[in-house]
């Protein structure tokens, strides 16, 4: 299969606004909640990985359509990757912004993201 590198590189340019918008831009108060314990961190962390899951969504319908499934795949892993980095049991013990451990723990959420995306890519083009 011959891949064109246009739709290659606007496929990597859309995912790096996606993940900018969902993660930041567009991510509310509520959804910070993700950083309680018990089952209470559920709904808010479900409501930001759905967000991702839509945009992810309308990525996958404007480049290949028979992939929509993939925007509930970018759901659970971002699901998991959120709440391993945001649950107090886990990484979110790490959460002073003075110290290495934070941003080196927020850089490794971000790469996460980054790579699965980049998984999400391969299977829009390769397959």
């Amino acid at each position: 299969m011959i891949v064109s590198l246009k739709f290659l590189f606007i496929l990597l340019v859309l995912f790096q606004v996606k993940q900018f918008l969902a993660d930041f831009y567009l991510q509310r108060s509520y959804m910070l909640k993700k950083v309680r314990a018990g089952w209470d961190f559920l709904a808010p962390l479900a409501s930001h990985c759905a967000v991702h899951a839509v945009l992810t969504l309308l990525i996958c319908l404007w480049a290949r359509p028979e992939y929509f499934w993939l925007a509930g795949v970018d759901f659970v892993i971002h699901f998991v990757i959120d709440r391993l980095r945001a649950s107090p049991r886990f990484l979110g013990r790490f959460d002073d912004v003075r110290k290495p451990s934070y941003w080196w723990i927020l850089g490794a959420d971000q790469m996460l993201h980054h790579l699965t995306h980049l998984g999400l890519i391969y299977v829009l083009v390769f397959n």
